[in-house]
């Protein structure tokens, strides 16, 4: 039973190519990654011995990106926002995803659990 999850949130509203898509989730899982390495490494390292489970979301669009940026923050959560650099099909500094963990299931639901799955 996976006691620790990854979830990232995509936004619906930009019509990223399947290619881009893929890409923005996968920066965003890393970057999250990489902070809860360093500053929850208990969870890190469960995450990591259970199969590393994600899960990927969608949301209308950047407002709740950022809503759930402050919920993850204020849960004390890792969470990486991306922003896209511009070099292919969307405007530089474009927000498309928030990646929020590893961390508990039952936290990571708290903000994300009634989001629909991509």
């Amino acid at each position: 039973m996976f006691r620790y999850k990854q979830v990232i949130a995509v936004r619906a509203d930009l019509g990223m190519s399947p290619g881009k898509l893929a890409v923005q989730v996968a920066h965003g899982s890393v970057a999250s990654v990489e902070r809860a390495r360093r500053s929850r490494s208990e969870w890190f390292n469960a995450w990591l011995e259970e199969g590393q489970k994600k899960v990927v979301v969608k949301v209308a669009g950047e407002k709740e990106l950022h809503e759930l940026q402050g919920l993850a923050r204020g849960l004390g959560l890792p969470h990486a926002l991306i922003q896209d650099a511009g070099l292919t099909e969307l405007p530089p500094g474009t927000v498309t995803v928030l990646a929020i963990g590893p961390a508990p299931n039952g936290d990571v639901d708290k903000i994300t659990g009634d989001l629909p799955v991509l």
